[in-house]
């Protein structure tokens, strides 16, 4: 993997993680995702 994507997939990570730290837990819950689980969602998301 070269650094460029690297980085990208590193600042997508962010903003999900920033985008869904935003997010009310009623809102998480009702996409099925708990606060617990928002870097896992992130770290998927971004590859």
């Amino acid at each position: 993997m070269n650094i460029q994507r690297s980085f990208n997939n590193w600042l997508k990570y962010r903003e999900t993680v920033a985008e869904l730290g935003r997010m009310s837990n009623r809102e998480l819950s009702d996409l099925g995702i708990s606060r617990a689980d928002i870097r896992r969602v992130a770290r998927k998301d971004a590859i």
